[in-house]
């Protein structure tokens, strides 16, 4: 089920940056999910700036969710996505994955990364390739995404374990 601008899901913290690229569909973004009832904490930018970093607007999202990773979410847009999601999971507790959009796939269900990105791999932080998105196709990942729980089976927290111990190896 997706949900249209302003249909309201669970409320939750939700942590945004973004570089240039990204920076239209996150003062949509910013603007939709606060309509939808979200604390939504803009880590910018602020103003388009073509020469902007994408890594001074990602490691904010990556600290706060790093501190709380199982009651927040963080959204990072960036051309691709890409180098905004391995800034990311450099920080310990963030699981980001990136996502660009719905594709041909040899599954039914086109929307089944995300899905599985939450069900099976409780993802915090979703990597939104901006190049790739409308902002409709956008919020409709979104909300698939913030509206997906983590199924919290037995072999996907064993594994999640295991990936959190590599954090306390560093």
């Amino acid at each position: 089920m997706l949900l249209k601008l302003g249909e309201r899901l669970n409320k939750m913290k939700i942590f945004i940056g973004t570089d240039h690229a990204g920076y239209v569909l996150k003062e949509f973004l910013v603007t939709s999910l606060k309509a939808s009832g979200h604390e939504v904490v803009d880590k910018g930018a602020f103003e388009y700036n073509e020469g902007d970093d994408y890594p001074d607007f990602v490691i904010p999202v990556a600290k706060e969710v790093s501190k709380d990773p199982e009651r927040v979410k963080g959204i990072i847009l960036g051309a691709t996505g890409e180098g905004e999601a391995m800034v990311a999971n450099k920080f310990p507790h963030v699981r980001a994955i990136v996502y660009y959009g719905k594709s041909h796939s040899v599954v039914d269900d086109e929307a089944d990364v995300l899905i599985r990105s939450r069900e099976h791999n409780n993802s915090n932080i979703l990597s939104l390739g901006a190049r790739y998105f409308t902002e409709e196709s956008m919020m409709e990942a979104v909300n698939l995404w913030i509206s997906t729980p983590f199924s919290g089976d037995e072999r996907h927290v064993r594994r999640l374990a295991k990936i959190d111990k590599i954090d306390l190896q560093k």
